[in-house]
């Protein structure tokens, strides 16, 4: 049993928070060095933008107005050494820009996946998949581009913007005063549009997580999507999602429009004003033509840092939006961890028990209640009973993947707590109701719980779980490629090569989660073959649908209501007349009738149908037969 909580997204605040923006800026802190010498660069073009529209006031008026030819010569030398000076530190910084944002990048996720590792299984019951992806992968690309292109561009249009007011400083200082009061404009009109774009931009990202989820879904449920004619419903369904996205992104992207046009009205009016001033002053002889040429050049050439760091300041808020996304992962921590004095151990062969082990998922929701059991070294315990009475719960209190809320676990005399994770899950094994595999061959995946397994181990392991008669007739054998979670094999075979996955493994403790309730009796046969050598070498666990599966298990344990309603042997239980005997007797009964309806369809398929039906009397009467029989 698993955990139902519904997700909620986080509610965020509105403003810039200065903890997320210190943990974006701290990111380039490994990299201090390249930092610099990327804003270094970045500065050196940027000066030399401002100071080329300087020399253009040094051309007209100390080269062309006086007819000085040597000057203009020695001006437009030094104008073209610079150029290249400059194409340098523009190679320069938009290299590192580069190499920064692609390590950035790879940090966050690398950071991300092995946290992803350490957190509980809670954490994945309530958190959409669609969700964590969305963190992974595009929240990431934002940051990154943040850290490094956003980074480049604010230095850029900051250090633009002081260059030119100080040479406009040079040139007119009562006219660099007008210039300076657009400043504390544009910071107000930017600190209106700020809190509106970032909520929208949240929201943006909100349902492109719920997208991603969809898709997630829909792709991994194509089959029964097509099974139940469910492709117009989804498309409609898919449709609302798109279209609520759709109206977060059209509000973001009519907030983040109206900002930048904004900005260059109040820079045009300050244009136009400047110009008027600084013509009466060119009549009375107080600015140069050269210098007014220049100064004009100058708020012009402003207007597009100004823009820039607008069009920043707005991409700004979907970034910072994604990285208080990404620390909320980062900063999310698992239900189960490590003491600091967890200690390994080589084996976990000994006895397991349970000492009034209470649990639940949520608060008032008791799973297991005063749950007891001693299991001795090697014993295989049956787990059968209703859906939903605390089978799985369990097992997996067992694995660690959750802890008792009450009470305690000891495996071969350890309480499990004081042991890490990495002692107890690497000596268990598990073969699932739903077998995964991972993308890769046969071979790579039977390997996949013990790497240094020799090719010859591989291959005995597979024969062990009945599994290389198939993987013999296979084009490429022990090489096949498996596809996607094992989309390119039959159930059967996929759970044959988790079967053989745990043998390699050699675990101490063995679980078998429903792993025969999917495929067909030939295959639970050699499921069961290949369980029946495992369980000689470690203390098995086995979750049972079908209860013919279970006979020879040392104890049969009727779980309902998280406690133990009856336990003993097979035959035990039978002669007990209970609960045990109810569920067994049904089934079998059900096995039989399928088992004569099966002889009919042969019967009907070699002869007709009207000279060799098996009537309804015919049937119980072999039911009967069959039932002695067994």
């Amino acid at each position: 049993m698993s955990e139902h909580i519904e997700f909620q997204e986080e509610e965020f605040s509105t403003r810039f928070s200065g903890r997320t923006i210190r943990r974006l800026v701290s990111l380039l802190r490994p990299y201090l060095l390249w930092v610099l010498g990327f804003l270094s660069t970045v500065m050196v073009v940027s000066g030399l933008d401002s100071y080329f529209t300087y020399l253009s006031k040094r051309m007209v008026d100390e080269g062309i107005t006086p007819s000085n030819w040597p000057m203009l010569v020695q001006i437009v030398e030094h104008y073209a050494t610079l150029i290249v000076v400059q194409s340098l530190a523009v190679f320069a910084f938009i290299y590192l820009a580069g190499i920064l944002g692609e390590r950035i990048r790879y940090d966050l996720r690398k950071q991300l996946f092995n946290h992803l590792q350490e957190l509980s299984l809670t954490y994945y019951n309530r958190t959409p998949v669609g969700w964590i992806i969305s963190r992974v992968t595009s929240d990431t690309d934002r940051v990154s581009e943040l850290v490094t292109w956003g980074l480049l561009d604010v230095t850029w249009s900051s250090f633009n913007i002081l260059t030119a007011l100080f040479f406009m400083a040079q040139i007119s200082w009562q006219l660099t005063l007008i210039v300076m009061v657009i400043v504390p404009i544009i910071i107000v009109v930017a600190t209106y549009f700020q809190r509106r774009i970032i909520t929208q931009y949240r929201e943006v990202r909100r349902v492109n997580s719920k997208i991603t989820g969809a898709y997630n879904e829909t792709i991994t449920g194509v089959r029964v999507i097509k099974a139940l004619d469910r492709e117009e419903e989804n498309l409609n369904e898919f449709g609302k999602l798109t279209s609520e996205m759709h109206r977060a992104a059209y509000r973001a992207a009519w907030y983040s429009a109206l900002f930048l046009p904004t900005v260059q009205l109040i820079s045009t009016f300050a244009i136009a004003s400047i110009i008027t001033y600084a013509g009466v002053t060119v009549e009375t002889g107080g600015l140069s033509v050269g210098g007014m040429y220049a100064f004009i050049s100058y708020v012009l050439f402003m207007i597009w840092p100004v823009q820039e760091m607008a069009r920043v300041f707005a991409e700004m808020q979907q970034a910072v939006a994604s990285g208080e996304r990404i620390f909320s992962l980062i900063d999310a921590v698992p239900d189960v961890v490590d003491k600091p004095d967890a200690y390994e151990v080589d084996s976990l062969r000994g006895d397991i028990v349970f000492e009034h082990v209470d649990f639940q998922y949520e608060e008032g929701k008791p799973i297991l209640t005063d749950f007891n059991l001693h299991v001795r070294q090697g014993e295989t315990i049956a787990l059968v009973g209703p859906t939903g009475g605390g089978k799985s719960t369990i097992v997996n209190l067992l694995c660690r993947f959750f802890e008792p809320t009450r009470g305690r676990i000891l495996i071969a005399g350890h309480d499990y707590t004081h042991l890490t994770q990495r002692a107890i899950q690497s000596r268990i094994g598990m073969v699932l109701q739903t077998p995964h595999l991972f993308s890769g061959t046969i071979r790579e995946n039977i390997r996949y719980g013990r790497l240094d397994a020799t090719d010859e181990e591989v291959e005995e392991a597979a024969k062990l779980a009945g599994a290389h008669a198939f993987i013999e007739t296979l084009p490429k054998g022990y090489d096949e490629q498996v596809g996607e979670g094992g989309v390119l094999l039959s159930t059967g075979q996929k759970q044959l090569l988790s079967l053989a996955r745990a043998i390699l493994a050699k675990p101490d403790i063995f679980i078998m989660d429903e792993a025969t309730a999917s495929v067909d009796t030939l295959t639970e046969g050699l499921i069961q073959q290949g369980m029946e050598k495992l369980m000689k070498e470690c203390t098995s666990f086995v979750i049972a649908h079908r209860l013919s599966t279970i006979r020879n298990a040392t104890r049969i344990l009727v779980i309902e209501d998280g406690c133990i309603k009856e336990m003993g042997t097979h035959r035990e239980l039978l002669r007990l007349g209970g609960h045990y005997y109810r569920l067994y007797t049904q089934q079998f009964r059900q096995e039989v009738i399928e088992q004569v309806e099966e002889l009919a369809a042969r019967a009907a398929a070699e002869q007709s149908l009207e000279t060799q039906a098996v009537d309804s009397q015919g049937k119980e009467k072999l039911i009967t037969e069959l039932a002695h029989a067994k």
